[in-house]
Parts: structure tokens; C-alpha cells; sequence
């Protein structure tokens, strides 16, 4: 297993961060990795979402646990790895924790996670500070 976090709290409210997150077909406003993003399924559990990374090819990840208002996780398979990327909200007295995580599990987990993960969570801030900035837009 590979695991990668990267927490910042914000004084913007939870609820404008939820609201940002749970709309995954703007997420291109603010997640500056991705080209293209379409909710291919309905918001919840089971639900796909079609992502097309910069310069990548098109991938599907599914959405695999939901807890209104506080978290959000999708999975993608590929290559023996299993990659799980969440956000966790929380509200600390300043306004909102955010946690995004990446997890990178499955058979190759221990050989290609140290490869490909730190490529992946590169843009982690920037991706933070891009939807916190979205956020606060929203109120």
C-alpha cells in the first residue's frame, strides 16, 4: 500500500466546499489536472465519472463512498493497483479541514506506488488551493 495526504484548513464554509466537490462536472474550474469531467451516473454510491487527465487518455473511476456534507471517494483499477482518492471535510473553529487522499493499493501497489504516486500528488495544492478558491466563490 502507498498512501499520500495533503491537509490545509480554509475560513471558507464546509458546505460551500461540499457543494464544490459533489459538482463533478465543474470540477475543471478548479482542479487544474484534469481536462474533462463528466458524472457519468447519478451522485452516489456506484455512480462513474469520465475524467479526461491533461494530456492522458480518457479514464472511469467510481464513486465508492459518500457521506454528505463530509466525504467523498472514487476508485480507479488499473495495471494490478487499485488508486482511491478521497476528500474529507471537517469543521474546525476557523471554518473547514480539507484531507485529500490517495491511496494506491492492490498486487503492484508497493512497486509502482512509490513510481506513480508521487506524479499523482504532485498538483495536490494547487488542486486544494484551486477549490478552496472556487469554494469561497460559491457564497
Amino acid at each position: 500500500m502507498w498512501i499520500h495526504e495533503h491537509a490545509v484548513e480554509t475560513a471558507v464554509r464546509r458546505d460551500l466546499v461540499w457543494r464544490a466537490l459533489a459538482d463533478i462536472d465543474n470540477w475543471t474550474a478548479w482542479d487544474t489536472s484534469m481536462q474533462e469531467i463528466k458524472l457519468t451516473g447519478p451522485f452516489e454510491v456506484g455512480g462513474t465519472v469520465a475524467m479526461t487527465p491533461i494530456g492522458q487518455d480518457p479514464i472511469v473511476s467510481t464513486i465508492v463512498e459518500i457521506v454528505d456534507g463530509h466525504l467523498y471517494a472514487d476508485e480507479t483499477s488499473f495495471g494490478g493497483v487499485t488508486l482511491r482518492f478521497s476528500h474529507t471535510l471537517e469543521e474546525v473553529a476557523e471554518g473547514t479541514r480539507i484531507v485529500h487522499r490517495l491511496e494506491i493499493t492492490g498486487d503492484a501497489a508497493d512497486e509502482l506506488g512509490p513510481e506513480i504516486g508521487p506524479q499523482i500528488t504532485e498538483d495536490f495544492p494547487e488542486a486544494m488551493d484551486g477549490l478552496i478558491k472556487y469554494a469561497g466563490s460559491l457564497g
